[in-house]
């Protein structure tokens, strides 16, 4: 609704346009007073030269528009959702969501964030939850393929690459072939699509893995910032997996990160960064103890939970995660 202001701004703004529609070069404003000489001389002191009209020129006239329209225009709203350091998380891949709230977890470990999988989670689910106050994020790899998902038939061959170690059906990606990156973009639209505020993609730290492909740590930083990019401008937030080499030179590209067991392998400390920049770090540990792990995550400020690596249902999280 508007306020008082706003309705006298849009009364103007249509009275200047009714009369800029029967302009031509110019447009004379005659202005009217009281027909009483008295009342005119004691309201508006010498009587003016009445026979000369006020020209204002069609450029003043469309400026005058243009500012009337801007003051109309509401103002900016920043839409996206940047998890904050606060924000507890739940990392449940092994099982599908498709019913709130019986297939979350107990809504006393007080969870804000839900990784998700993309494919599999429905628009419904996706609305639902952020009905109830929760923030859905879209998983997906960005850095493998995978056999059963609906759109690997588009992955050209060429790009297909080793098999991820332990994963069946999984090949790494040669992520500099442009028909990935146009897949992945799509991914991200179907994301943004279903009503998902963040991504989540996977597997982007080839350059360290036995892909097949001589991908570099240049090609690597070119593919994250190709993410994040898109993501942004799908008005999407996006986080960091892993990657743990290239924290300082990605910590501005991306609005959050996660890790899977960086206790376990001495890597937390890096992400510092994040942590500095206001930005929040979730971590997943599958085997280390939680009673020497949760102190020191505290201290780092990052929320650290422990899962089977199925990432059921079951979480065993830190006091503050």
């Amino acid at each position: 609704m508007k306020n008082s202001s706003q309705h006298w701004l849009a009364a103007g703004f249509e009275s200047a346009q009714l009369r800029l529609a029967f302009c031509t070069r110019t447009c004379p404003l005659t202005p009217t007073y009281p027909s009483d000489p008295s009342s005119r001389a004691l309201a508006l002191g010498p009587t003016p030269n009445l026979t000369a009209p006020l020209s204002v020129s069609r450029h003043a006239m469309l400026a005058l528009l243009a500012s009337l329209s801007l003051l109309l225009l509401p103002s900016p709203a920043l839409s996206r959702w940047d998890p904050s350091p606060g924000d507890n998380f739940y990392y449940q891949l092994g099982r599908l969501i498709k019913k709130i709230p019986r297939d979350l977890q107990p809504a006393s470990a007080q969870v804000k964030a839900y990784v998700v999988d993309g494919f599999d989670t429905k628009a419904s689910v996706v609305a639902q939850m952020l009905e109830e106050g929760l923030y859905p994020v879209c998983y997906f790899s960005a850095g493998s393929s995978e056999n059963w998902r609906s759109d690997f038939e588009e992955f050209p061959k060429s790009a297909l690459g080793k098999n991820l170690d332990g994963w069946a059906g999984e090949k790494w990606l040669d992520h500099r072939n442009t028909e990935i990156r146009q897949i992945m973009k799509q991914r991200m639209e179907m994301c943004k699509e279903k009503g998902f505020p963040a991504v989540h993609p996977d597997n982007v730290d080839g350059y360290t893995n036995p892909t097949g492909f001589p991908l570099t740590a240049e090609d690597q930083l070119d593919y994250n910032r190709f993410l994040a990019a898109t993501a942004h401008s799908l008005d999407l937030s996006i986080g960091l997996k892993n990657d743990v080499g290239q924290l300082a030179e990605l910590v501005g590209d991306f609005d959050f990160a996660v890790n899977e067991q960086c206790w376990q392998y001495n890597e937390c400390q890096g992400y510092e960064l994040f942590v500095q920049a206001g930005k929040a770090v979730w971590n997943i540990e599958y085997n280390m103890g939680l009673n020497k792990v949760c102190p020191k995550a505290a201290a780092l400020g990052i929320k650290t939970v422990k899962q089977r690596l199925n990432l059921d249902k079951w979480r065993k999280p830190c006091p503050n995660a």
